[in-house]
């Protein structure tokens, strides 16, 4: 018979296990909510109009085509709209990140008089709509003659993301000490060489952070790509998505599923990629120095 002594260790485990049960059980369920939709999704990719229609929802496909993902990037030209995207969105986050960590550096490094004052008007940008901006705008690029070009999409995704990347680098400056700074201007470095030499290698971790969500967001819309973006050339892959479809205005749900299954897939794979990073910045961004 085992002796008491020996069987409380196994007790003990065995308490701590039922204690975590409960955790565990909302874990799996939040999996399933999460991830049953998108292997709903990718499956439904391969099947026909006819399984559509006559299969039940929750039906295998009956065989693995891939009809419709060649569909999807000829005749609904998702090919042309990644690159649209593509296009838009990496000089977007480009000029984000860039002004926003020298904006941050100016706000919170270098001291002058009306510093606060001016973190607090560009915080104010968060607070206005984007809605509320988006007739104005499409009037002004008109004027200037940049519609029916990518530019609109390039400024505007630019002006809305500056405002909380400010803020954010602002912080993550706050977190770092002071002395190394100091300690720079001693040496006889300038504003501009320890902004380049020591600000933005510090901020590696925390511009790959709000570089990727900058990334999704920008990626992402629907609505400023569908304000701006008249040329069915210049169309971008949100927008490409609605215009799988039929001349009778019918969806096309293989191709649909097909064309949105490749665009979470990339997406996940990035961010899956690129996870670590993203944790470092925002625990960096949590202390302070």
């Amino acid at each position: 018979m085992p002796s008491r002594r020996a069987t409380q260790p196994f007790r003990r485990r065995a308490r701590r296990r039922l204690r975590r049960l409960p955790v565990w059980c909302a874990v799996g369920l939040l999996l399933v909510v999460v991830l049953y939709p998108l292997l709903w999704m990718i499956l439904g990719s391969f099947k026909t109009p006819t399984e559509f229609f006559e299969n039940p929802a929750w039906a295998l496909p009956e065989s693995l085509d891939f009809e419709n993902y060649v569909t999807a990037l000829t005749r609904g030209d998702v090919a042309l709209n990644y690159r649209n995207s593509m296009l838009v969105t990496l000089p977007s986050v480009f000029l984000i990140i860039i002004l926003g960590v020298a904006a941050g550096y100016a706000l919170e490094i270098m001291i002058w008089k009306g510093r606060h004052n001016t973190l607090l008007f560009v915080l104010a940008g968060i607070m206005v709509p984007g809605q509320m901006i988006l007739v104005p705008l499409f009037t002004m690029y008109f004027r200037a003659g940049l519609t029916d070009t990518l530019w609109p999409l390039v400024l505007t995704y630019t002006a809305m993301g500056l405002p909380l990347t400010t803020f954010l680098m602002a912080a993550y400056f706050r977190s770092m000490p002071r002395e190394i700074f100091e300690a720079a201007a001693v040496d006889g470095s300038g504003p501009l060489r320890s902004f380049f030499l020591i600000g933005v290698p510090l901020m590696r971790n925390a511009m790959l952070t709000i570089g990727l969500i900058q990334f999704f967001s920008v990626f992402n819309d629907l609505l400023i790509a569908l304000t701006f973006t008249t040329d069915p050339e210049l169309a971008t892959i949100q927008l490409g998505l609605l215009s799988l479809s039929d001349e009778y205005g019918s969806t096309q749900y293989g191709p649909l599923f097909a064309a949105i299954s490749v665009n979470i897939v990339v997406l996940l794979v990035v961010f899956a990629f690129l996870n670590k990073k993203i944790m470092a910045g925002l625990a960096a961004g949590s202390l302070k120095g």
